[in-house]
């Protein structure tokens, strides 16, 4: 019998959907996923810097960062924007680099929905190469907005 692959996976449990009410404004959540001074306040996961962020937000402008470990391994990432629908909604592309030369590229939607002077976030990037690495995001992601929470609060 064959061993499943990959591509046998369907698309859609290659797929990662995350929602989460953050205690602030949508204008002001916006603005901190968009503002380079804001991002690496909260980027990478827990135990994680990111001492780099530039952005150029327009549809077709590049956006690019890097997360830095504890052990001071630096993960860059990079894509470009879609769409952007002040403050409601921004998809853009997402690809790791290695060695400056990005990899496979997924894309992200994220949408920014008012809910009583909170915000409903819903982050959704897709399709990943893997079951495995769509996971590994999902943890990754989860710490980013735990972070992203965290950081609300202080502003």
């Amino acid at each position: 019998m064959a061993a499943t692959t990959e591509a046998a996976v369907p698309a859609a449990e290659r797929e990662l959907t995350i929602t989460r009410v953050l205690d602030a404004p949508r204008s002001l959540v916006f603005k901190v996923w968009t503002q380079p001074e804001h991002v690496v306040r909260w980027l990478g996961p827990k135990g994680f810097s990111a001492p780099f962020c530039d952005i150029e937000l327009r549809p077709g402008g590049a956006w690019r960062a890097c997360i830095r470990s504890a052990e001071g391994v630096d993960r860059w990432m990079q894509g470009v924007y879609r769409e952007i629908v002040v403050p409601e909604r921004l998809v853009y592309t997402f690809a790791w680099e290695e060695d400056g030369v990005p990899g496979h590229q997924t894309l992200v939607t994220v949408t920014f929905a008012e809910q009583d002077g909170r915000t409903l976030l819903t982050f959704h990037q897709a399709a990943f190469e893997s079951v495995e690495s769509r996971d590994s995001h999902h943890g990754g992601w989860s710490e980013c907005f735990d972070r992203l929470a965290d950081y609300l609060t202080s502003l």
